[in-house]
């Protein structure tokens, strides 16, 4: 099915679409390079604690550790998002098996 297919067939409700939640976790945190960004956030929390601004410190180390995994948590809608926007996105994620598109189940009687 083509991009603008899903598109079409997403918005007109004749498809069901399916997530992996734990695979789309694991490519949005790749694709968005989380363990990057919460070592030096975490790491300036500690840093301003330690300088004495302990609540400021304290605020950015739960930052660091919490918007890690909030993100993850929306990663099936987010993954969903883009794959409506984008078309790259849409190959990658539904070649990868993250993203499974299929006719919605009919009720036989």
């Amino acid at each position: 099915m083509t991009h603008a297919e899903f598109v079409d067939a997403y918005a007109g409700g004749r498809v069901k679409v399916t997530v992996d939640p734990a695979a789309a976790s694991k490519y949005l945190s790749a694709r968005l390079m989380l363990p990057f960004f919460i070592m030096p956030v975490i790491g300036a929390g500690i840093g301003l604690a330690l300088i004495g601004w302990i609540w400021t410190g304290l605020a950015v180390i739960v930052i660091g550790f919490f918007a890690p995994r909030l993100i993850k948590r929306s990663a099936p809608h987010f993954v969903l998002t883009q794959a409506l926007q984008r078309e790259e996105i849409y190959r990658e994620i539904t070649q990868a098996g993250i993203l499974r598109v299929a006719p919605p189940e009919t009720d036989p009687g």
